[in-house]
């Protein structure tokens, strides 16, 4: 029971950083209808600002708002400079110009950082274990994420429900010329929200750092499974990409540490952890058929 619940926990953890990620590019394609392939270079900016501030400084704190500050402002640059001339242009436009996006910040973090991984230290506030239950002890900095993933969609939720800016988010999404003949400018409301979804794939970054290594690449590693996170929640819903990445994480996580010992039970041990291997990689994306199968807009579609 004690590794049932260690395992939840982790998948959970999982599922906020996934939330993060699958946020800010379910904002950009709901609002803009703007394919992003790059949003995975956003998350990998945030990540080496906060490694190279926190080897530079050793304050935790200066690394989070450098990670922040780096990927947003990378990302309203990248808006500016590049998707602007790209949301009248077909998807395979967006997808050929965000692919280009990928090879760039790829080579140019190697230029800038070289090709070995930077690891972060546990901030020491948030290090060592916490006893939730007897038996079970859990790291202090795997549950500052998930806190952290928990106020964050609370507070999207209150930003685009309960604010006149979310108002105009959600009407920029549906009657975009509307909004624009009421004075609004819309470039600048497009700016901002693909600013605030470059901010958060930066925070997920600059939270994974401590966990995984820093290297490049990295946002390549976990764009695929964001896109599913989206595709399962539902295009352009924030409740949806809330849930999603949830289950994902929560799937993802459970097949990988359980799939293998339950095989064995059934055939020997290498084949078991072979056949496990292989079902943990492909858990998710059967979960994406079955749901597009059940209903193929998503569990929660269309409502930002």
């Amino acid at each position: 029971m004690t590794l049932v619940l260690e395992q939840l926990l982790n998948g959970l953890q999982f599922g906020v950083m996934l939330f993060l990620l699958a946020a800010g590019l379910t904002l950009i394609f709901g609002i803009m209808g703007v394919i992003n392939l790059a949003h995975g270079s956003l998350y990998m900016v945030g990540a080496y600002a906060a490694a190279f501030a926190a080897a530079q400084t050793g304050s935790f704190l200066l690394a989070v708002i450098a990670g922040l500050a780096a990927a947003a402002i990378v990302g309203m640059v990248m808006e500016v400079v590049v998707l602007r001339r790209l949301y009248a242009r077909d998807h395979l436009d967006q997808v050929l110009a965000t692919f280009a996006l990928i090879l760039i910040f790829n080579q140019s973090v190697t230029i800038l950082f070289g090709r070995q991984p930077l690891f972060v230290s546990v901030p020491s506030a948030l290090n060592g274990s916490v006893q939730l239950l007897p038996g079970l002890t859990y790291p202090v900095y795997r549950l500052a994420i998930i806190a952290v993933g928990l106020l964050v969609a609370l507070g999207l939720y209150l930003l685009i429900n309960r604010t006149r800016i979310g108002m105009l988010v959600r009407a920029g999404a549906t009657h975009r010329e509307m909004v624009r003949a009421l004075g609004v400018d819309i470039r600048l409301l497009y700016t901002a929200v693909f600013g605030l979804g470059a901010l958060l794939a930066g925070l997920a970054g600059l939270m994974a750092g401590p966990i995984l290594a820093v290297q490049v690449g990295m946002g390549e590693q976990i764009l695929i499974m964001t896109f599913v996170v989206v595709v399962i929640g539902g295009v352009g819903s924030i409740r949806g990409a809330f849930f999603g990445a949830l289950i994902v994480g929560l799937v993802d996580t459970s097949l990988r540490a359980f799939a293998p010992g339950l095989l064995r039970h059934v055939m020997t041990g290498s084949e078991a952890d072979a056949l496990g291997a292989g079902l943990a990689s492909m858990g998710i994306y059967l979960l994406m058929a079955i749901v597009l199968l059940v209903r193929p807009k998503g569990l929660f579609p269309a409502h930002v």
